[in-house]
C-alpha cells in the first residue's frame, strides 16, 4: 500500500518500526473520554500489556497477506492525529461477537482522532484507504459496529458514508446497552 495524502497529512499503513508510536496511540485512545462506549478495552487493560502485543500488532499489519491492516494519519509536525484498522472477515467464520459471517467483509475497529484534529476530514481519508483495502481483497461490504450512545462517531461514520444496518448486538461489558451495524455496501 502506498501512501496518500489528505491536505497535509499523510495516510498510511503502519510499518514494524512504528510500534512504539502503534501503542501510544491506542492509549491516547482509551484515555478519551467516551473509550468506555469506543472501545472493548480500558486504559489500564492496554497500558498493562507488553511491548511484545504492540511489536507483532504492527509486524502482522504489515505484512503483505495480512487479514488486518493499520492505517495512520501522520501530521505536519510528524504526529501521528488518528487511526482506522480494518480486519478481514470471512463468509463462514465466526466474528468476535459469535455471530456468523455471511460474506467477505472488512470490519472497521480501533476508530480514533485526537480532539484537535476532529473535524477536518481527516477521518474520511483514512476510511478510503481502510476501504480500498479491504476492496482490493475482495470484500463484499465493509462494516462497524457503533455504541448507540456514541452520537458523535455515528455522525462521523454517516458522514463517510456507512448507513445503519438495522442489526443490533449486546454490548460486551454491560449487557443492557447494544451496538449498532453500519455497513456500507458496494454499488452493483
Amino acid at each position: 500500500m502506498s501512501t496518500l495524502t489528505s491536505g497535509d497529512y499523510v495516510i498510511r499503513a503502519i510499518r514494524p518500526d512504528d510500534w512504539p508510536r502503534v501503542k501510544e496511540l491506542r492509549l491516547s485512545a482509551l484515555r478519551d473520554p467516551i473509550a468506555h462506549l469506543a472501545f472493548l478495552e480500558t486504559y489500564e487493560e492496554g497500558a498493562a500489556k507488553p511491548d511484545s502485543f504492540y511489536q507483532e500488532r504492527a509486524a502482522r499489519s504489515a505484512e503483505e497477506e495480512s487479514v488486518a491492516r493499520q492505517f495512520i494519519a501522520e501530521a505536519p509536525d510528524g504526529g501521528w492525529a488518528g487511526s482506522v484498522t480494518v480486519l478481514m472477515e470471512e463468509a463462514g467464520m465466526t466474528d468476535w461477537a459469535g455471530y456468523a459471517v455471511d460474506r467477505r467483509q472488512g470490519h472497521v475497529v480501533g476508530v480514533f482522532i485526537r480532539p484537535e484534529h476532529r473535524g477536518t476530514g481527516l477521518i474520511k481519508a483514512l476510511f478510503d484507504a481502510g476501504v480500498a483495502w479491504a476492496r482490493e481483497r475482495g470484500a463484499e461490504r465493509v462494516r462497524l459496529l457503533v455504541h448507540e450512545e456514541n452520537a458523535r462517531a455515528q455522525g462521523a461514520y454517516r458522514k463517510v458514508g456507512f448507513v445503519p444496518s438495522g442489526v443490533v448486538v449486546p454490548y460486551v461489558r454491560d449487557e443492557a446497552q447494544n451496538e449498532m451495524e453500519f455497513v456500507l455496501e458496494w454499488p452493483s
